[in-house]
């Protein structure tokens, strides 16, 4: 990272703590802190309610930096020469809103030499669990973080949050048990037997009349054949060829 970049950012958190605005700093600018990394990232990423979207773009545009609403579903970017940092406040597959209760236990570091919130373990970790592609893939991060980070992640509400996918959870808490199997007792027991007792559940259920692909939740590109050529159904809708 340049040192224009750098004095950009610092800048820019301040311009951010004087709107007293409510944010939080994460991604790799969170996430170095939390486990002890010192690892370099290209930009910084500012997370906010959806209704606070519009206010930091308006502020940030009033005072000259260029802005951009990048997809106005999740993401917008303010720009200065070839530095840039992210406003989110929802993930790319609209599963994942910024909401009040990420501010409730949000603790505070000093990035850029400006005292800031972080997002706390828990958001952090529920803001990478969808973030599989072909380009990109956080769940090493998320192993990174339990081990780093277990005492301080909320488990009941990481349940709550995946309720409808807990299959993700799960996904990642074996890869966590497979990564480090000195470890395992690091994650409760309890939330591995329910989400164990889940799976046992659903092989009593019929299996879907609807071909069903939900791999787009991870990635639209990767999984866009599957959708455009192999029948299955998208996010929402029918199967292509269902009624055939």
């Amino acid at each position: 990272m340049t040192e224009q970049a750098e004095e950009f950012y610092a800048e820019s958190l301040k311009i951010l703590n004087k709107s007293r605005i409510p944010f939080l700093v994460g991604g790799t600018l969170a996430f170095n802190p939390y486990v002890g990394m010192s690892r370099v990232t290209k930009d910084m990423d500012i997370f906010c309610k959806a209704s606070d979207f519009p206010k930091i773009v308006q502020i940030f545009s009033e005072l000259g930096f260029k802005v951009q609403t990048t997809d106005e579903r999740w993401l917008g970017k303010v720009l200065k020469a070839r530095a840039f940092f992210d406003v989110i406040f929802n993930s790319r597959n609209a599963l994942v809103p910024v909401t009040d209760e990420w501010f409730a236990k949000a603790p505070t570091e000093k990035i850029f030499g400006v005292e800031v919130k972080l997002l706390p373990p828990t958001e952090l970790l529920w803001s990478k669990v969808f973030v599989e592609h072909r380009l990109k893939y956080d769940g090493n991060d998320v192993a990174h973080l339990i081990l780093k980070k277990y005492k301080d992640i909320d488990w009941q509400r990481i349940l709550n949050y995946m309720d409808q996918y807990w299959e993700v959870l799960l996904i990642h808490l074996l890869n966590f048990r497979f990564i480090y199997p000195s470890e395992r007792e690091l994650v409760p027991r309890w939330l591995l037997d329910e989400l164990l007792s889940r799976l046992k559940d659903q092989e009593n259920l019929p299996t879907s009349k609807t071909k069903i692909c939900r791999g787009r939740l991870y990635s639209t590109e990767d999984f866009e054949i599957d959708v455009a050529q192999w029948g299955f159904a998208d996010l929402i809708g029918e199967a292509p060829h269902a009624g055939k």
